[in-house]
């Protein structure tokens, strides 16, 4: 029980509410995270509109991702294409094709995409995609070029699960708010980018709780817009999240961190071109394909560097695409908010 309060239900239904930040690198799943909180505490699906704006994003995406895949290759003259009749004049018109600030309409789409299928049937491409440690290329992207057929009919609409999968950089701030069990939440995601990150201070003023995501399949990579200097992506994520987790302004606020991606680092560990994370972080002693070894060596990187060790350490190895699990922790996480904070958010 509470302090000053004798009756736990009554005193969170007295709560104004509660607002969460949504913090992390770019491409963490801070936006994937959201998106699971419509499905699971808003209206369950998107709107007709909202699904029309996410198949041009869904349609920019692919678009995009093969271009990349593209570049790419041409930097890996190892691996010649495996039908070059076919392939060379499609690549010629994915090079040629006019995008538009990351959208393509369904037209546009329906004459590029039997271009993206041949590609992506080419061996050529598809180990290139193996090599996508050395260049930044959407996760998702498999996943897409793997239902292509599906996704090129003329009456494709994108599932909730293709809309989860899609996706688009957060520019600016963004709000929602869900009434969960009779409590507000007001959730804000912020850009993570790093020409986004001078806006979170915008974000600060009546914070509850700050859920930080971390890609943790990232231990291989460099940040894309650090590519000169090699920037490791997860040491880039560590010093972050140092920064705020040991900021003056939060000491009262609810930290709950997010190993995030579970499921791509499971598949990165588990592949026979995987990357040893020993070559990254040397000081790693475990089991370089146990998942276990390698999600719990990632989080002491994280557990370390926070200054206040009295303040408890809250965690969760999560996968942001998989509605079910983040509906188990996000479940937790409330608890968490709440109990924490409870004192402090009732209304006076």
């Amino acid at each position: 029980m509470y302090e000053g309060c004798d009756d736990e239900s009554f005193c969170i239904s007295k709560i104004a509410y509660v607002k969460v930040l949504l913090l992390g690198s770019g491409e963490s799943g801070k936006s994937t995270f959201l998106k699971q909180m419509v499905i699971i505490h808003g209206p369950g699906e998107f709107s007709y509109e909202k699904s029309q704006e996410y198949k041009k994003i869904i349609y920019g995406n692919i678009v995009n991702d093969m271009r990349t895949l593209i570049a790419a290759h041409d930097d890996f003259p190892d691996l010649p294409l495996q039908f070059p009749d076919r392939s060379l004049p499609c690549i010629q018109q994915i090079k040629n094709f006019v995008i538009r600030s990351n959208l393509v309409d369904e037209h546009h789409f329906m004459a590029i995409a039997p271009a993206i299928e041949t590609l992506w049937n080419d061996n050529a491409l598809k180990r290139t995609y193996d090599r996508r440690n050395q260049f930044q290329l959407a996760d998702s992207c498999k996943y897409f070029f793997d239902d292509i057929a599906r996704v090129k009919h003329r009456d494709y609409m994108p599932t909730n699960r293709d809309i989860i999968m899609c996706r688009k950089a957060t520019r600016g701030i963004n709000e929602l708010t869900f009434n969960i069990q009779n409590v507000p939440f007001r959730f804000v995601d912020v850009g993570g980018q790093r020409s986004e990150r001078q806006r979170w201070c915008e974000c600060f003023a009546g914070i509850t709780s700050i859920l930080f995501l971390v890609a943790s399949n990232e231990y291989d990579q460099i940040v894309f817009e650090d590519r000169r200097q090699k920037t490791n992506r997860l040491l880039e994520s560590r010093e972050v999240y140092e920064t705020v987790v040991n900021n003056k302004f939060f000491t009262s606020v609810s930290f709950i961190l997010f190993l995030n991606k579970t499921d791509l680092l499971t598949n990165k560990l588990s592949a026979p071109t995987a990357s040893d994370i020993r070559k990254y972080f040397p000081k790693f002693t475990g089991n370089p394909r146990k998942l276990q070894d390698v999600q719990f060596f990632i989080l002491e990187l994280f557990k370390n560097v926070r200054r206040n060790t009295s303040q408890p350490f809250f965690y969760h190895f999560t996968t942001a695409i998989d509605t079910d699990n983040i509906r188990r922790v996000f479940q937790d996480c409330k608890e968490i908010i709440l109990h924490q904070n409870l004192e402090s958010l009732m209304m006076h």
